[in-house]
C-alpha cells in the first residue's frame, strides 16, 4: 500500500457514510468495545457524541475517505503516562498494512500532543492475530494474558 494515500485526521459529520460501511459490519466490530452500528442515525450520534469529542480518536482514511478508526486514550492524574490505543478497519483493507502505518503516524505525533505519557499500551484479543501482529511490527512488546478480562463474556486478551 503507498503510504501516501493514508491519513489521520478528526472525524467530520461528513464521513458518516463511509463510516457507517465499516462500523455496521460485525466481523470489523467483533473485537471492540463498542456494538455494531446498525442505522445513519445510530452512526451520526457515535460520530457527534463519542468520536468528534474524544480527546484523540481519529479517521483512518484512505485518499481521504474514512475506512477505519484509531483512538489513544490517555489515563488521567497520576496514570497521565499511559494511554490505551485500539483501532480498526472495514474489512476490505486487513492484511494491507494500512492499520500498520496509521498506528505509526498516531504515534509519531501523540508524544508530543501529551507531554507526560511514557507509555502507550494495548488489549487484544488472543484468537486476534491480526490486530496482535500491527502491534508487533511497530514495535510493541508482549507483556502477557489477561484471563477471563471482559465482563459478560470468557475472553482471554493478550497485553502490549
Amino acid at each position: 500500500m503507498d503510504s501516501s494515500r493514508i491519513s489521520i485526521r478528526p472525524f467530520e459529520f461528513s464521513d458518516v457514510d463511509n463510516f457507517l460501511k465499516w462500523a455496521s459490519d460485525d466481523r470489523v466490530t467483533r473485537y471492540l468495545r463498542w456494538n455494531t452500528i446498525t442505522s445513519r442515525e445510530e452512526a451520526l450520534t457515535y460520530i457527534e457524541k463519542v468520536a468528534i469529542p474524544h480527546p484523540w480518536r481519529r479517521s483512518i482514511c484512505l485518499d481521504d475517505r474514512s475506512i477505519g478508526y484509531i483512538s489513544i486514550r490517555p489515563e488521567s492524574g497520576d496514570d497521565r503516562c499511559r494511554a490505551h490505543v485500539s483501532y480498526a478497519v472495514g474489512t476490505d483493507y486487513w492484511g494491507q498494512g494500512i492499520v500498520t502505518i496509521a498506528l505509526k503516524m498516531a504515534l509519531s505525533g501523540v508524544f508530543k500532543e501529551f507531554p507526560d505519557l511514557l507509555r502507550i499500551e494495548a488489549l487484544v484479543v488472543v484468537e486476534n492475530k491480526g490486530s496482535q501482529r500491527v502491534l508487533e511490527k511497530v514495535g510493541f512488546l508482549k507483556e502477557g494474558l489477561l484471563r477471563k478480562y471482559v465482563l459478560g463474556a470468557i475472553l482471554t486478551q493478550r497485553r502490549f
